[in-house]
């Protein structure tokens, strides 16, 4: 008995001394400090995740895709689908008997004590432009500080790589735009895109050049896409409706006229890789499309 007491003690000592404590968005938590299943709530968290290395048990599905977006399907093959970042399914997520829930307090604040009854939660504040503050986060957090700072500073040395390599074109004026059936917006210096095209160097057209997300905008206001250079993306969740809205916008004689349109510097990009995704792997592949359209050499 006493035997059996000791190795009982011996084992709550050992839980104890691996774990921490990791201060979060919700408070703090204690966690495994190397946690073998985790479930990830976000769609930037899973790039995070994967570029490092960790395959999660569970994660949330891509904005679009089945239920993967193609350039991280393959190493999710295993991964269970456990709804999207607004919908968490927490039923099948308990019965994944996690060691570590990461998520973000900006979706999944109102489910936060049921997360935490299934297991150590720990949540970003925010997502999208963040996403570099987010990875080294959830690196920390399992215990990979070293590579997540690896991570980020390749990225960041990667742009400053593409900065050199566009020589006088990184001075265009660029202008971001995203077409949506009844929403589109112009898209500002806090946004994915916006903020890799600001840590590349480039400059924002005049009535972009703003620290906020982005703001709806009506035909009458086409003026304001103007720019050197112009990147533009559609939402792809309704293709047919998408297609006709978009069909509307380009055909608009005020889009026409803009000096960029008519220059034939208007390039439709991926709205996976430029917005919704969100991680380090439609960072990367950001860059690569940059790198296509100015026809330069790979930075990687």
């Amino acid at each position: 008995m006493r035997t059996l007491i000791t190795l009982a003690f011996a084992a709550v000592l050992a839980t104890s001394a691996q774990a921490r404590e990791v201060t979060h968005a919700m408070g703090v938590t204690e966690v495994p400090d190397n946690p073998q299943r985790v479930v990830i709530l976000t769609n930037e968290g899973t790039e995070a995740l994967l570029f490092l290395g960790v395959t999660p048990v569970g994660a949330v599905q891509s904005w679009s895709g089945d239920p993967w977006y193609d350039h991280i399907a393959e190493p999710l093959a295993d991964t269970v689908n456990l709804g999207t970042e607004l919908a968490v399914n927490l039923e099948i997520l308990a019965t994944l008997e996690p060691d570590l829930i990461l998520g973000t307090k900006v979706r999944q604040e109102s489910i936060y004590p049921q997360l935490s009854a299934i297991a150590p939660t720990v949540m970003t504040e925010t997502i999208g432009g963040d996403w570099q503050k987010n990875l080294q986060f959830y690196a920390d957090t399992i215990g990979q500080s070293d590579a997540g700072k690896a991570a980020v500073t390749g990225f960041i040395d990667r742009t400053q790589r593409l900065h050199d390599a566009l020589g006088d074109a990184v001075n265009e004026e660029i202008s971001l735009v995203r077409f949506a059936p009844n929403r589109t917006r112009i898209y500002y210096k806090d946004t994915f895109a916006g903020l890799a095209l600001g840590q590349i160097g480039f400059k924002r057209a005049a009535a972009q050049d703003k620290n906020e997300f982005a703001e709806e905008v009506t035909t009458e206001r086409i003026p304001e896409m103007e720019g050197d250079r112009i990147f533009y993306f559609s939402d792809d969740l309704n293709a047919d409706e998408a297609t006709a809205n978009l069909d509307e916008w380009l055909n608009d004689p005020l889009w026409l006229n803009l000096e960029g349109v008519r220059a034939g510097k208007a390039q439709r990009v991926s709205e996976i890789v430029w917005n919704t995704a969100g991680g380090i792997y439609a960072a990367h592949l950001m860059l690569d499309d940059i790198e296509r359209i100015y026809g330069l050499a790979s930075t990687r």
